[in-house]
């Protein structure tokens, strides 16, 4: 019931925020973008209480993305709010990898075929990417470089999940971090090399997509095998 209801939810700001972003409306873009993470916080904490280190990963994440997302609203002639919001999101991205870390522990021994080749896709990714970026990054490049890492590394850790958790779950958080980093390769990409058509379209709806499945992949997450606390 919460979740449809929250996915209802949810829904709607989605909407809004597109819109806002497809005519240019600042005013409803910036009413609508912190009721993004608002809506998720209430949809975590009413669906699992915070009972486990997992879920308050996740949440506390969430609080740091939401900062992100404020501070990223306020950049325009203030070019230092960027940065906030760099810091924001990478400390987003640490306590999501502190939280998939979790389920790592859970059974440690567990091994995957795939594991490797996805690793060297998404690392590959990562350094072509910031290669392309580094001729206009400036004095952004050791910042830049240490985000992708970040982000990097929290995709791959998403995908370590595999066989610890049940499938649903794992699916949407596998999903939802792919979403992230897409997200994230388009603002920079739209920020230091070239404009990206309808960009804030394209940035707001993979990152949209990216937090909602990210929760709702800890709302749903279930333990394969319990070695450490959930």
């Amino acid at each position: 019931m919460k979740t449809k209801l929250f996915s209802f939810i949810f829904a709607i700001v989605f909407i809004i925020q597109l819109y806002a972003e497809t005519v240019g409306n600042i005013q409803l873009r910036n009413f609508s973008k912190p009721l993004i993470v608002i809506t998720l916080l209430a949809w975590l904490y009413l669906s699992t209480n915070l009972k486990g280190r997992f879920h308050k990963r996740i949440f506390t994440g969430l609080i740091f993305a939401l900062a992100g997302d404020i501070f990223l609203m306020q950049q325009t002639g203030r070019s230092g709010f960027f940065i906030y919001g760099l810091i924001a999101f990478l400390l987003c991205h640490i306590f999501y990898i502190r939280a998939f870390i979790l389920d790592h522990k859970s059974n440690p021994s567990l091994k995957n075929g795939f594991f490797l080749w996805v690793v060297g896709a998404l690392i590959i990714f990562c350094v072509g990417l910031f290669f392309y970026l580094q001729p206009f990054l400036g004095a952004m490049q050791f910042a830049v470089l240490f985000y992708a890492i970040m982000i990097t590394f929290m995709a791959i850790m998403a995908v370590n999940r595999y066989g610890k958790v049940n499938i649903f779950s794992y699916k949407l958080i596998v999903y939802g971090a792919l979403f992230f980093l897409l997200s994230d390769s388009a603002l920079a990409v739209n920020k230091f090399a070239q404009p990206i058509p309808q960009a804030g379209v394209l940035i707001m709806a993979t990152y949209m997509i990216a937090q909602y499945l990210i929760v709702y992949g800890t709302v749903e997450r279930k333990l394969v095998v319990t070695k450490t606390e959930i």
